[in-house]
Order: structure tokens, then C-alpha cells, then sequence
């Protein structure tokens, strides 16, 4: 049988095979070894492969990626990688031991489904110590980022002086002191020790997450955003215990409080300290009567 015969170019592969096949079988039969030998002889005729031609187009591979995407540079992958570790649930800061008088709201029946969740913390994030917390961070991480120790020892002190319980203060100051010694620790900044000890007082949670953001260069605003994150996730966290709340709840009442995070943020961004103040009687009072609340699984 002839060889096929193929042709190629660059742009299409064409494939032309033409053959002629000629298939002659002779079977020789014998009937007996006494008699006439038969012999048949069966010839095809010529059978004429019309020719085929294909093309084979490029193949583009496509992904879910937008045209415009681009690499993380790599400060920006650090900084991602870091908030990530910083403010995720598994570091160790005791977080998941607090309610901040979320414990006590549920009991007296100020929190009882996914509706009333939402309104409180919106509230708490908005205009009572969310606020605060988001300004204590940003001034503290200006503060830091300047080499400002006196400053800073003066905001640190005012975070402190802030809180408007006992027990928030044992929960704030805690977190605080434990990310300073796990930064220091597993991620150490030249000049972190430096800036904790100009302080006079023990940093609280925002303030520690601000001055060890500044030493490590990591932005300010996606700092803050995702502080604001952390702290929602782990109020929804005790709520979800103590109401309770299933998953997809839980994960409904983070969606509603997306747009205050941001607007808390940006308020917070632009706010000077004689900003700070709260309007969440309520949920000061509750962590309040917290203390002597007759059965407890939080801390605060």
C-alpha cells in the first residue's frame, strides 16, 4: 500500500491521503490430491479515497481572571499574608473567650434571632466601641509609623481609660498583650520592642494591632478594614453559641454588616480623638451586668 501523503503549513495542518488499495486474494483450494487443482482468484477494482482535509485552529486557554488582572507585588503579598495570619480566628489572642456583654444581651432578650444580631452590632460597630476601636488604631498606627513614642504612650493610655468595663477591660487588655508577645515572638520588627516600652500603659487590642502593622509597613487602610472584620466575625461567633445561630445565619448577619465596616473604617480614617465618644448605652450596660450574670460561657 502507498504511503499517505501529508502537508503542513503554519497557520492550518491539512491533511490529504489518497490511496489506492488493490486487494488481491488467491485461495487455492485443494479437493483432493487425485483431482484438478482450483484456483480462485477474486481482484477488487481500484477504490479511491476521496481526500479529507482537516484544520486544526489554535486552542486558547481561558481562565476566570479578568484581562486587567495583574501579580500581587511582592510588599503586597506580604502585607496580605500577614493581616490574613494576624486577624484570623486560629491566632492565639483568646479572642474566641469574649462576648462583649453579647452574653448578657442574649439573656435579657435583647438578642434573640438573626434581625435583632444584626441591629446590635450594627450599632456597637457604628457608634459605640467598634468606632472607638477603629480611631485607637489609626492613631496609634500614625503614631507608630512616625516614631512618635510619647504620642503613642499618651493614645495607648486614653484606649485604656476608654473602656467602659472591667471585664471589657480584662478582654481588650488580654488580646493586646498576647498579639504584641506572638508578634514579637513569631514576627518580629526591628524596633517593636522600642515602641512598647515607650508606652506607660498596657496596649489594648487596636492600639497593639496598629503599632505592629506600622513596624511590619503594612497599609493602614487594609489594616483597619480587616481589624473591623475580625472584631464583627467574633461577636457574630459567641452570637452563633449563645442565641444559636446555624452557619448560613451567621453568615447572613456578616453580610449586613459589610457596608459598616467600610463606612466605620472611612469614618474612623478621617476622624480626629476628640471624635471618639459612643452612643450604645445598652450594650455598655451589658457588659456591665455580665459580671454577675448567673450562668456564663464567655468571659466578657
Amino acid at each position: 500500500m502507498p504511503m499517505p501523503v501529508m502537508r503542513m503549513d503554519t497557520t492550518t495542518t491539512r491533511i490529504t491521503i489518497m490511496a489506492t488499495m488493490i486487494i488481491t486474494v488467491m485461495t487455492t483450494i485443494m479437493i483432493m490430491p487425485h483431482m484438478a487443482t482450483v484456483t480462485i482468484t477474486i481482484t477488487t477494482t481500484s477504490i479511491a479515497i476521496t481526500p479529507i482535509i482537516t484544520t486544526a485552529t489554535s486552542m486558547l486557554m481561558t481562565t476566570n481572571e479578568p484581562v486587567a488582572a495583574r501579580d500581587l507585588a511582592e510588599g503586597e503579598a506580604a502585607a496580605l499574608y500577614r493581616l490574613m495570619t494576624w486577624l484570623s480566628p486560629a491566632f492565639p489572642v483568646g479572642g474566641f473567650s469574649y462576648s462583649s456583654g453579647i452574653e448578657w444581651a442574649v439573656e435579657a432578650g435583647d438578642i434573640t434571632d438573626v434581625a435583632s444580631l444584626a441591629d446590635w452590632l450594627d450599632a456597637m460597630l457604628r457608634d459605640g466601641s467598634g468606632f472607638c476601636d477603629a480611631i485607637f488604631l489609626v492613631h496609634a498606627y500614625r503614631a507608630t509609623e512616625a516614631g512618635e513614642g510619647d504620642t503613642l504612650s499618651d493614645i495607648a493610655e486614653l484606649a485604656a481609660a476608654f473602656v467602659p468595663s472591667r471585664e471589657r477591660q480584662l478582654e481588650t487588655t488580654s488580646q493586646g498583650h498576647a498579639f504584641v508577645d506572638i508578634a514579637r515572638a513569631a514576627w518580629d520588627a526591628d524596633g517593636l520592642d522600642a515602641m512598647v516600652a515607650a508606652c506607660r500603659t498596657p496596649l489594648v487590642y487596636p492600639v497593639a494591632v496598629g503599632v505592629v502593622a506600622a513596624m511590619h509597613g503594612v497599609p493602614l487602610a487594609p489594616t483597619l478594614h480587616a481589624f473591623l472584620h475580625a472584631l464583627v466575625s467574633n461577636w457574630i461567633s459567641a452570637a452563633s453559641r449563645l442565641i444559636p445561630l446555624g452557619q448560613t445565619d451567621s453568615q447572613r448577619v456578616l453580610v449586613k454588616l459589610e457596608a459598616a465596616v467600610a463606612a466605620t473604617a472611612n469614618r474612623a480614617l478621617a476622624a480626629t480623638l476628640d471624635d471618639l465618644g459612643g452612643a450604645t448605652f445598652r450594650a455598655d450596660l451589658a457588659s456591665l451586668r455580665h459580671e454577675t450574670q448567673y450562668t456564663r460561657l464567655f468571659r466578657s
